[in-house]
């Protein structure tokens, strides 16, 4: 019982990944290592599921319709993209952004709703439950959650405006409408499809999703057609006015597995928006950079001529550079906060981001999407780092883009775009 105390209390003495630890089970078990992760996915306790549950070896054991696979996942491009081989064997898709999230059915009419994070998100969008009673029972579709209205795809700030609400109403439902966008079948009538390469399990999904009836929120994620890289490299320049974020590259014989799967599935996304940002605040790191400034607040100038922080950023400078910086920190504080640190601003890094979104929660108005430290610009002065005005710029374009290309949507909300 020992293994199972420590995953109750995650109280090993050395960190131990999960994939280690199913590794580890699945040897002790004479299981396959997919097995005893998808037995440890989603919520379960010692009461419904036991360490013999978990080893057990036969077909028969609860691994249960209603908790999620563990998710296939994909690896950034850092190659060079014809080094892929040829395009006709690999899927391409748009990498969309939303939620990712798998829908089961479990007979009966019932259903469930769980986030790549292991959590259940039923209450939170109610309406892709509503597809339940149309599909077949013993699913499991993966696919997207993506802000959806009668135009066609929204942006990730509406989105976001469902997050954390549980229950919502008709009203919200109405206003910041929502569609399951799905792009894999792993499971239907219980059959285990993971094994299956990606072009039959498309197959599959394709001839599911084409008996649906159209006002349900549930769609098939289109692939995109090129006869070379090079044509598919042009087409991925449109990903911004698209309103996604880049291609998702999968080869069409490759099985789902949990985790990433070395040149199974790739991420070609598109290039990030980047500026030039005045370091204005720091704070103490965690683990190794616990006693290291090396979390950093970063600005940009207003109208008026004033500082203005729009991000906070701890990765991206190599230790060296994180050191020097810490240096400069300790010799520059002009003020403390609680565990923050004032800087005299000197430091100019360019950051890295995905987007811009108007916010009325930031003093700025806006709010940045994963900002990070591209690189420090020692070539430059503060006085020439970015504006507040292009910052907003930014987010007026993401709000923008979709009215001023004319997306349109067929009668049942496929986006003509794509």
């Amino acid at each position: 019982m020992l293994p199972f105390h420590k995953l109750l209390t995650g109280g090993f003495r050395m960190g131990v990944s999960k994939g280690n630890l199913c590794k580890a089970l699945a040897k002790v078990g004479g299981v396959e290592p997919a097995v005893i992760a998808q037995r440890l996915t989603g919520n379960w306790n010692c009461d419904d599921l036991t360490m013999e549950d978990i080893l057990d070896p036969s077909d028969e054991a609860k691994d249960g319709m209603n908790r999620p696979f563990p998710f296939c996942l994909a690896s950034p491009l850092q190659e060079d993209i014809e080094s892929l081989g040829e395009i006709e064997d690999w899927q391409v898709e748009w990498k969309w952004d939303g939620i990712r999230a798998q829908l089961l059915t479990t007979g009966g009419g019932a259903g469930m709703l769980w986030s790549r994070g292991e959590e259940s998100i039923d209450e939170s969008f109610p309406e892709v439950l509503e597809c339940i009673p149309y599909l077949p029972s013993g699913l499991c579709m993966d696919g997207e959650i993506l802000a959806w209205g009668r135009e066609g795809l929204r942006s990730f700030s509406r989105l976001q405006k469902r997050l954390g609400r549980k229950n919502p109403g008709p009203a919200i439902q109405r206003k910041e409408p929502i569609r399951f966008q799905a792009y894999d079948l792993l499971r239907v009538d219980g059959e285990d499809l993971r094994s299956m390469p990606m072009a039959e399990r498309r197959k599959r999904l394709e001839d599911l999703l084409a008996k649906m009836p159209g006002h349900l929120p549930l769609g098939l994620s289109p692939l995109v057609e090129e006869k070379s890289w090079k044509q598919l490299e042009l087409r991925r320049k449109e990903s911004r006015d698209r309103g996604v974020e880049g291609f998702m590259l999968k080869r069409k014989d490759s099985k789902y597995e949990s985790g990433r799967v070395k040149g199974a599935w790739f991420k070609w996304k598109v290039d990030p928006f980047l500026a030039d940002m005045v370091v204005v605040s720091a704070q103490l790191g965690h683990g190794k950079r616990a006693n290291l400034y090396s979390d950093y607040s970063l600005a940009v100038w207003d109208d008026s001529g004033n500082l203005v922080t729009v991000a906070k950023a701890y990765s991206g400078l190599s230790n060296e550079e994180i050191e020097e910086v810490d240096k400069f920190v300790r010799k520059n504080i002009t003020g403390k906060f609680g565990p923050v640190r004032g800087v005299n601003p000197s430091v100019v890094f360019e950051i890295a981001f995905e987007g811009a979104q108007s916010s009325g929660r930031h003093k700025s108005g806006v709010a940045l999407r994963f900002p990070r430290i591209n690189r420090w610009r020692k070539d430059k002065k503060i006085e020439e780092a970015d504006t507040l005005e292009t910052i907003r710029g930014y987010a007026r374009m993401n709000e923008s883009v979709r009215e001023e290309n004319g997306q349109k949507s067929d009668a049942d909300g496929n986006l003509l775009l794509f």
